[in-house]
């Protein structure tokens, strides 16, 4: 490696079967476009380092093959786990590990007014990032092959929390129907839905969240079996209902409802009094709010049919105080930036 290396990979979004996944049902989810960018140089006196900026990592001096030295705080550790997982993970399954590198990851703009916008900002770190170090290393992988090593890596760091849904958003990109352990299903956007992307309040932590549920599968496991029944199998029926707006939109409502159920059952905390309210609204201007991913304090996403209806739920969602975020869906997955080609 010689010159620069330049990877982006997108955030994404949930649209339907939150939580459910986690117990092996099928999920919809969309990429979208706001990119974690990575950049790999070559180092110019044979040291490792790493820069993240807006973390506090600015940069840091790595030990050999990358790996993290002595003497960090817990709060760089943290901020550095991704990091060191991918690093590991690509190393290993590399013949022989690159020369010194300088590293800069930048996912700012997963960010908003300070808090996290819950679009998947470590998932795409994880592929965005294995991605250039697999390039770094010349191994050749197809999106496939990029989603299996960031999917591993991705996990270790997160404790072994998470469906792999966003990872496989962020490398594949699109619209897809994601199920664990099986290939993503690409499928085609309905021509006449809009989704609009509302932010709701301070970040979740998703752990945080996905460890209550499972609380309630230790303290209860046959409520928790039949909540979980039934958002699994209002997910199974999702790829279905894209052909018809209308059975879409009373979906999302009724996942709205069982998500609801789940999280009055766990105290979690997933549904917040906005989400209600925007719920409330929504309904009422022929549209259907619901929270995406984990919930909490994370982005929402209203749903309306394209055009006039579309425009009078966003003029009653500005009109009630609620901040759009620009965000399309749809976005290509990883891919090299920076004109690698």
């Amino acid at each position: 490696m010689i010159r620069p290396l330049h990877s982006r990979a997108p955030g994404k979004l949930f649209l339907i079967g939150e939580y459910a996944v986690l117990d092996g049902a099928p999920a919809l989810l969309t990429a979208v476009d706001r990119y974690v960018e990575v950049t790999l140089r070559p180092s110019p006196d044979d040291l490792w380092r790493v820069a993240m900026p807006g973390t506090g990592i600015d940069p840091i001096t790595l030990g050999v093959d990358g790996g993290l030295p002595d003497g960090l705080s817990r709060r760089q550790r943290e901020s550095l786990r991704v990091f060191d997982a991918v690093r590991g993970e690509v190393l290993s399954a590399a013949t022989r590990p690159p020369s010194p590198l300088e590293i800069s990851i930048d996912s700012q703009i997963f960010h908003e007014g300070g808090a996290k916008l819950g679009l998947g900002s470590s998932a795409a770190v994880a592929v965005a990032l294995t991605h250039a170090l697999a390039r770094a290393c010349d191994l050749r992988l197809d999106s496939g092959h990029v989603r299996e090593l960031a999917d591993t890596a991705h996990r270790a760091a997160q404790g072994g929390v998470g469906s792999g849904g966003d990872v496989a958003a962020s490398s594949h990109g699109g619209l897809i129907e994601f199920t664990p352990g099986r290939d993503p299903v690409p499928l085609t956007w309905p021509t006449d839905l809009e989704m609009m992307v509302v932010t709701t309040g301070q970040g979740a932590v998703t752990t945080d969240l996905v460890g209550r549920v499972r609380a309630l599968r230790a303290d209860d496991p046959t409520r928790y079996q039949r909540l979980i029944d039934r958002l699994a199998a209002l997910a199974r029926s999702a790829r279905d209902t894209l052909g018809d707006t209308d059975s879409f939109l009373r979906l999302c409502s009724n996942y709205f409802d069982a998500l609801s159920e789940l999280d009055a059952a766990t105290r979690a905390g997933i549904i917040t009094d906005r989400h209600r309210e925007l719920h409330t609204l929504a309904a009422a201007h022929g549209g259907v709010f619901k929270t995406s991913g984990a919930g909490g304090g994370d982005v929402g996403l209203a749903f309306s049919r394209s055009g006039e209806p579309a425009t009078r739920l966003a003029d009653a969602l500005v009109a009630a105080g609620a901040d759009i975020i620009p965000l399309s869906g749809g976005a290509p997955g990883v891919h090299p930036g920076g004109g690698d080609g």
